[in-house]
């Protein structure tokens, strides 16, 4: 039986999830935008409700939406790492994904690496100090071009305070975090944490665009070629993990 990943719907359950047309829907087939399935031999055009779904919701809210909850429930588990391992395996299919899309040929495993880095941090800096839900939020969309990524962990403030009490606040943290090597700080391999994330955002010549949303506590960052000075910004929504979207 089909799990709800591989589950098919028929072009026109598909078209109102979407709010088009199924003429609309054919045009994308053709055109290769959004592919169709056919399993029969009349052609029927079948699609994946995953895909549906995921090009319906906007990935961005729906995990603001769960780091935002005041009660902690885990999220749908087509988005939900519960362990590192089960990351690596989600990163590893997303990177097979991305291999295949032509504009992507040259940069998609720098973008796997900034994803795995980000991930990789959440699991490594709240290791047995989950305040209540242990694991992450993972989606992509590549129709859109995003890749969004959360945890309800500590927190970068929280985390850089065992070794720089000095820290007075997130904005602190979060420039520290992309700017700053600190030493007794472990683990923090692959590229030495966010600021790997930041050299290649920022210093890496790339073929495709590239930006970076990152949020922890109420402070912010926005990452792409074009940042010369590292600028926080502060918000008034404000949580306690981190949260992070990639645009590519």
């Amino acid at each position: 039986m089909l799990n709800d990943n591989n589950k098919l719907i028929k072009i026109n359950e598909a078209a109102k999830m979407l709010n088009v047309s199924m003429q609309t829907l054919r045009r994308w087939d053709q055109s290769g935008k959004l592919k169709a399935i056919r399993i029969s031999p009349a052609g029927y055009r079948y699609y994946k409700f995953f895909d549906i779904q995921l090009i319906a919701n906007n990935i961005f809210s729906l995990a603001e939406n769960w780091i935002l909850k005041s009660i902690a429930i885990e999220p749908d588990g087509q988005f939900f790492c519960i362990d590192s391992y089960t990351f690596q395996a989600r990163l590893s299919h997303l990177e097979n994904l991305m291999q295949k899309i032509p504009e992507l040929e040259k940069d998609f495993s720098l973008i796997s690496s900034i994803v795995g880095e980000i991930g990789n941090n959440s699991f490594d800096h709240n290791l047995g100090s989950w305040p209540d839900i242990r694991g992450i939020f993972f989606a992509y969309d590549l129709h859109k071009r995003q890749i969004v990524l959360a945890d309800r962990g500590q927190g970068i403030l929280t985390t850089l305070k065992r070794v720089c009490p000095e820290l007075k606040n997130d904005s602190e943290a979060l420039f520290t975090a992309f700017t700053k090597k600190i030493s007794g700080r472990a683990p923090e391999n692959r590229g030495n944490g966010l600021k790997y994330v930041k050299k290649v955002l920022v210093d890496i010549k790339k073929d495709i665009p590239l930006k970076l949303y990152f949020q922890s506590g109420n402070a912010f960052t926005i990452l792409d070629n074009k940042t010369i000075n590292l600028k926080i910004e502060q918000t008034a929504i404000s949580f306690r993990g981190c949260l992070a979207l990639i645009n590519f």
